[in-house]
């Protein structure tokens, strides 16, 4: 307990404002998508990206909206992590997540995707007493209700992915957060499919975005000219 109150001494005051500054963007980038597709008329072209014998037999698990919205805290805890690592390594995930963030954003502009949740029967399935059903309802509300957009790519998926990428073989980060982050990815990932917020072909597209950024940022290492520009 002592180690773990001297790594929170340790964090930086930017890291705190990197892990806001991210999770602020996210959600800018998530409505600004939502409102240029209606300016611009490609809404109009949504299309769903749903394959019925693999999704169809994937049943709603309202639990997993637990972690489903216990994923804001990783993203706003990620980039904090990542700050007590060395500056080329935070210089590299800075670049990435923006460059992630930003192809995500594309797609939800240009290309559309939605969910109808009525014709799922996914609103009537969460209907009911309990309080997984109840968060499970206000996640619904808040993100279209019975239309829901901007599902290819998961931005859950690519984000989480991204923040374990960023502690990932990091010295200064315990081999227990970096263990935590990969499986709290993986959950992240199944909870977006077990509350039937996205379909299959969202999840990969998110993880396919996050690992392709990851290895080319990675090739480019900004990281490493930046600290040549400091010496």
């Amino acid at each position: 307990m002592k180690q773990f109150f001297e790594k929170i001494k340790r964090i930086p005051w930017w890291g705190y404002a990197l892990g806001a500054g991210f999770f602020i963007l996210q959600r800018i980038f998530y409505r600004l998508a939502e409102w240029l597709s209606q300016i611009l008329g490609t809404v109009n072209y949504a299309f769903e990206c749903k394959i019925p014998f693999l999704d169809d037999p994937i049943k709603l698990i309202p639990a997993f909206v637990v972690i489903y919205i216990y994923s804001f805290v990783f993203w706003l805890c990620g980039p904090v992590a990542v700050s007590l690592t060395k500056k080329k390594n935070v210089v590299n995930f800075i670049v990435g997540m923006l460059i992630a963030y930003f192809i995500g954003f594309l797609f939800f502009v240009f290309m559309p995707t939605y969910m109808d949740r009525a014709a799922e029967g996914l609103t009537a399935g969460a209907e009911g007493p309990g309080i997984f059903k109840w968060l499970l309802r206000w996640i619904y509300s808040a993100d279209g209700g019975d239309k829901a957009f901007n599902l290819f790519p998961s931005y859950h998926c690519l984000i989480s992915l991204y923040c374990y990428f960023g502690v990932r073989k990091q010295p200064e980060i315990s081999k227990g957060y970096q263990m935590y982050s990969l499986i709290l990815t993986g959950l992240i990932c199944l909870s977006t499919l077990f509350t039937k917020q996205h379909y299959i072909v969202d999840v990969f597209g998110g993880l396919a975005i996050s690992l392709l950024v990851y290895i080319v940022v990675e090739k480019w290492n900004p990281g490493k000219k930046y600290e040549k520009i400091q010496e």
